[in-house]
């Protein structure tokens, strides 16, 4: 399915991305961080497609999440400091990956045994702060 990049489209993806972030946070302190940060990654790649939609631009591939947001950062001034707070989650363990497949773990580690030191209020935190930058980011559109 063909999507059109526009407002509307971009309001739509930040709608789910605000849901997914819901679902990160009903998570914490259930002993499952891997879920949390993989929850945190799908919310956060969501708000960024819809910054580049509200732009009127096509969704083009994928560079990652940090890929993602140094274009952004480049091309919007105001976004200054998205990649900084993209690069912090994504050192806290925030990716699509890792957090759920052994094969991204040393044998015999599991994703749900890897992160066992990750703060989820703080990555909740910092998640919350860059999906409000882009929903702010959309709504000047």
């Amino acid at each position: 399915m063909a999507l059109t990049p526009s407002l509307p489209e971009a309001q739509r993806w930040l709608r789910q991305a605000t849901s997914d972030l819901q679902a990160a946070r009903n998570d914490i302190r259930h002993c499952c961080p891997n879920w949390v940060l993989f929850k945190v990654n799908q919310a956060l790649e969501k708000a960024l497609v819809a910054a580049v939609f509200c732009r009127g631009k096509a969704f083009v591939g994928h560079r990652g999440l940090v890929g993602m947001a140094q274009r952004l950062e480049e091309e919007e001034p105001e976004l200054r400091g998205l990649v900084l707070d993209m690069q912090w989650l994504c050192d806290c363990g925030m990716d699509g990956k890792a957090t759920q497949y052994p094969s991204y773990h040393p044998f015999p580690m599991t994703p749900s045994e890897a992160f066992p030191s990750v703060d989820e209020e703080e990555v909740l935190k910092k998640a919350q702060k860059v999906l409000v930058t882009l929903k702010d980011h959309v709504g000047r559109k």
